[in-house]
């Protein structure tokens, strides 16, 4: 991440401001002009030659009708230059004793534009005598400089730099093109506008247009009356006629000697700094008005700018105040990966290349590491000694998805079958032949890249060496040239010396009283009776070879007898749940396609069975100690999947007991709500593990339940827990029904143990996610699924070798549907990934660590998408903003993710046809609060909506409800928690706060 300085003091006035892009110094109309040397003070009147001194072409104006002749020609004959040809960055410092000054009749005719500008160099004459010391106080003693209103919006179009806004004037000028003067005490009419809410720029003194000037004949000093090009939308003798909340000004009048000028020199307009992609700029603020001038800011008069002007009276710089725009954003980062690597293939042959950020979208060319989809680290380049990685603060760790799913443009991972000797390993270590083996003596032995020992080559594995000291054959082979690659396991590798059987799936159903009166029961049977034909398959088989059975229960258990020669299935009731045994054996894993009609007939009569129960109390331990004996009884592994409703309080193995006391939150014993009730559950977990079980578990409560223990045994078997509150079947049936459907439809292996190998110098010191380990190095997972990952940590034992580097290789076994044996070896060069740590509790607790480092990103720094900021007819994702609530605005549309769930979030000001093509209503107060469906509507802007939302939810592991959250409601407080860059609601700082206070600590080290 680029972190961005912040920026530099203002600079002083009348020196050269490069930060305002499309304003070039010292020139009106982006011409470039002189630079003047900076003095305190310049000569009044006097004229800085450095511009074209001869006359401009076009109209010049007659003197009024009671004053004398005009004098300038006279004065030009004398030698001395007419006031018209002063150049544009000249300007009047204050009144003069001898220039009258005089509004222009609005009737009359603009002079033709200046001739083009020559630049000479700039050498300040004086027009005239120099005024005294004396003449110069008592001109400044004559001028009170005061704060007025804010810049006015400019008028659209101006013919120079960016089109955004209007600098500001300085001086008593009214908001017109026309300069004219007021009559004694009367200010000039003030402009109510808003202001940008970034940072105020430093202040500028006014660029004057240019002007003809009329010698006096006597009285006091009189504004001199100017004439310039017309400026778009502004009217002759007025205002910009696009300017909003002008206030007319009073008839003009010549201004009395004496009079003091009101008004200060503004600031310039506020400049939109260059637009970071898809990034609108927003008003700094909640839904309000924006922010007004800042302090220690003149407020100046509306009017043409005075870049390049004489300095005025010193001013005091204003307090810094942050950027928002300008602290680092993990939002540009993102877009800045996306626009730089999302195009070319990532090729990971190059050690310590850091691969594109998981927001991208990439594809993966393997030559000879493994891809970042299997394999990716928090840093790859790991500090030479411990101590350096002490002071470094980053966790060197490696986040580990072994059935990571690939895009459709990528291979899977070749399968090497080295027939019955088996994968070729290193004596010593054990660790599989890769890319980094050296092979010696003409490629008869070959040094292991892990522990340095020289092996034996066998003879059926010989082959020469090139004359760089590579196989010849080394791009023939995976293991010798990719990074990922599986091997074909032969029957040692397996359990008990045997090739397994094929896996089964047990549907095990909650039928208490609750499970039957949300209709949960009878929506579950319907969706098995189709979803049973979508069973995971190996390879390109035509069918499933997953079998299946079938348990409900409540206070007692009841095991199905479904096999094919039956005319109806057959119930067997098991009550003594203190020693749960399985009742039959055969008929209850059957093959979905050969008892079909029985299944059928089964899931037709479980809804009406238990239509009339009131059984309330339900088990849960004995449930899973039936499916695990199951499978025992088999001889195979599989999956269990309960469909559990309410704490498990029935007289059993593993009873829970309600302790949802309130008076323990936010104390020290809080703790222990989130800490398994009893050890029973652990104990079952090794026993399911053991057999290679693995449970899933779908919650409906609509009270209580014990998420912290009920979770033990499918966090530990490698399984997933989904928790529906409050479930109703025809408001939460769409997100149930397709968790369930994705979750039974997904790859999955059985019975894996993984093992991470390391080169000498560092080694795995702990292990995170969702399995089990009996030992301190072999990772046990009873299933395995593609959006499971492993998170290992790693510590020095040694000084690393810096030529050499630091290798990570991961293998492990497991048993795919409907196959033998497989195992997976993949090897990452600088190796390390980011470590997930659990911060929040309960059912996030078990999520955090195992899912990817994709959804982890998402689920910390959730993603908010303006949707009414892109074109319609865009097929893309609209660009984020940040999660903040200063980047809401009132008249927007946003969909906010974070992985679990949708929020979209509708301001109060939105346009009434918004509204009605997205909610089909007719107002922002008819729109339904808490909304989880969107009304399909035949209009670009509801298919384009809904298809974003349906887009985010294929990416994603879990179905993410959609919440509609109406501004001011009582919903956006929940909306609000997720705008991870505010201050929560429970304390603690802010990004913006964080990051200030980073600084000051930073700050304090280096002083």
């Amino acid at each position: 991440m680029n972190v961005n300085q912040s920026a530099p003091p203002v600079p002083p006035f009348g020196q050269p401001q490069p930060v305002y892009p499309g304003y070039h110094q010292s020139s009106y109309g982006g011409q470039p002009g002189p630079t003047a040397p900076h003095i305190p003070y310049g000569a009044y009147n006097g004229p800085v030659p450095g511009y074209q001194q001869t006359p401009p072409q076009g109209v010049s104006r007659a003197p009024p009708s009671s004053g004398p002749p005009p004098a300038s020609t006279a004065q030009a004959a004398c030698g001395q230059a007419a006031y018209a040809q002063l150049g544009q960055g000249d300007v009047q410092n204050g009144p003069s004793s001898t220039v009258q000054m005089q509004r222009l009749p609005g009737s009359q005719p603009f002079g033709s534009p200046l001739a083009p500008v020559v630049s000479q160099p700039a050498v300040l004459q004086p027009y005239g005598p120099p005024p005294t010391s004396a003449q110069v106080t008592a001109q400044l003693a004559g001028m009170q400089i005061s704060g007025a209103a804010a810049p006015a919006p400019p008028p659209s179009g101006l013919g120079y730099g960016p089109p955004t806004s209007l600098a500001s004037a300085s001086g008593s000028f009214p908001n017109s093109g026309l300069y004219g003067s007021y009559p004694q005490g009367q200010a000039p009419p003030l402009s109510q506008t808003q202001g940008h809410p970034g940072v105020q720029p430093p202040q500028r003194s006014a660029l004057p247009l240019a002007s003809s000037f009329t010698p006096p004949s006597s009285g006091g000093p009189r504004m001199p009356s100017m004439t310039g090009p017309l400026l778009p939308g502004q009217g002759f003798g007025g205002p910009p006629v696009s300017q909003p909340n002008h206030v007319s000004s009073p008839p003009p009048q010549a201004l009395p000697p004496g009079t003091q000028m009101t008004g200060a020199p503004g600031p310039p307009p506020p400049m939109h700094s260059p637009q970071q992609p898809g990034y609108q700029l927003q008003q700094n603020g909640s839904f309000g008005p924006a922010r007004g001038p800042q302090p220690n800011y003149g407020s100046p008069y509306p009017g043409a700018p005075a870049f390049g002007s004489q300095p005025g009276p010193p001013q005091p710089l204003p307090p810094k105040r942050l950027d928002p725009d300008a602290i680092p954003s993990p939002i540009q980062v993102i877009e800045d990966d996306r626009n730089n690597r999302g195009s070319e293939p990532f090729v990971t042959g190059v050690r310590g290349q850091v691969p594109p950020l998981v927001t991208t979208n990439f594809l993966v060319k393997d030559q000879g590491n493994a891809s970042p989809r299997y394999i990716r680290c928090t840093s790859y380049n790991i500090p030479c000694t411990s101590d350096m990685a002490k002071q470094a603060q980053v966790p060197l760790a490696a986040v580990i998805k072994p059935l990571a799913r690939l895009p459709p443009e990528e291979a899977s991972p070749y399968v090497v079958d080295h027939g019955e000797s088996g994968p070729l390993r290193c004596n010593r270590c054990k660790a599989y032949m890769c890319p980094f083996m050296q092979f010696v003596e003409g490629g008869r032995r070959f040094q292991c890249c892990f522990c340095s020992c020289v092996n034996d080559v066998p003879p059926q594995y010989f082959q020469h060496l090139d004359h760089t000291g590579k196989r010849v054959d080394a791009y023939d082979r995976p293991e010798l040239s990719l990074g990922s690659y599986e091997f074909l396991a032969t029957v040692d590798y397996c359990k008990n010396n045997k090739f397994p059987s094929p896996p089964a799936f047990i549907f095990m159903i909650d039928v208490s009283y609750n499970a039957i009166r949300t209709g949960l029961v009878r929506l579950l049977c319907e969706e098995l009776k189709s979803l049973l034909d979508f069973l995971p398959r190996e390879g390109g088989a035509e069918e499933s070879a997953v079998r299946v059975g079938f348990v409900t229960y409540n206070k007692v258990l009841h095991f199905y007898n479904v096999k094919s020669s039956l005319a109806q299935p057959q119930m067997m009731v098991v009550s003594d749940v203190a020693d749960v045994f399985v009742p039959l054996l055969d008929g209850f894993l059957v093959n979905v396609n050969e008892s079909r009609a029985v299944i059928t007939s089964l899931l037709d009569q479980i809804p009406e069975m238990f239509a009339d129960t009131r059984e309330t109390e339900t088990v849960f331990a004995p449930v899973i100690q039936a499916g695990m004996e199951a499978l025992k009884a088999a001889e195979c592994a599989g999956k269990l999947f309960l469909f559990h409703t309410s704490l498990p309080i029935a007289e059993a193995p593993g009873k829970l007991k309600n302790r949802d006391d309130r008076k323990l939150i936010n104390t020290d014993k809080e703790k222990t709500l989130f800490q398994p009730q009893t050890g029973a559950y652990q104990t079952l977990a090794k026993e399911c593990v053991a057999q290679g079980c693995c449970v899933d578990l779908f919650l409906f409560p609509n009270q209580y339940v014990d998420v912290a223990t009920l979770s033990v045994v499918p966090q530990l078997t490698g399984g997933s827990v989904y928790k529906y509150a409050c479930f109703q079947a025809e408001n939460d049936q769409e997100r149930f029904l397709s968790d369930l459907r994705r979750d039974v439809q997904k790859v999955v292996g059985f019975d894996a143990v993984m093992r991470v190998r390391t080169s000498t110098g560092i080694r795995a010191v702990d292990f995170f996610g969702a399995f089990y380990m009996s030992n301190t190095t072999d990772v046990e997972l009873a299933g395995l699924d593609g959006d499971k990952t492993v998170t290992v940590e790693f510590k020095h034992d040694d000084r690393l070798n810096e030529e050499s580097g630091a290798l990570l290789q991961v293998a492990g076994q497991r048993q795919g549907p409907g196959r033998k044996c497989g195992m997976s070896v993949s090897g990452y060069k600088k190796a390390a990934g980011k470590r997930v740590r659990s911060g929040e509790r309960g059912l996030a607790e078990e999520l955090v660590t195992s899912i990817d480092v994709a959804e982890t990103n998402v689920f910390f720094y959730p993603r908010l998408l303006p949707l009414t900021k892109s074109p319609i007819e865009s097929t893309t994702e609209p660009p984020a903003v940040r999660a903040s609530e200063e980047r809401l605005s009132s008249g927007d549309i946003y969909l906010l993710e974070n992985g679990l769930n949708l929020f979209l979030w509708v301001g109060a000001s939105v346009q009434q046809g918004v509204v009605q093509s997205l909610f089909s209503v007719a107002s922002f107060s008819q729109i339904t609060s808490g909304l989880s469906v969107l009304p399909v509507l035949d209009n670009p802007l509801s298919k384009k909506v809904r298809g974003l939302i349906d887009s985010l939810r294929a990416q994603r592991s879990r179905y993410m409800k959609l919440i509609v959250v109406k501004q001011e409601d009582k919903l956006e407080m929940l909306f609000k928690h997720f705008l991870v860059e505010d201050k929560s609601l429970s304390g603690g700082a802010s990004y913006v706060d964080f990051l200030c206070h980073m600084h000051k600590e930073i700050r304090q080290l280096l002083s």
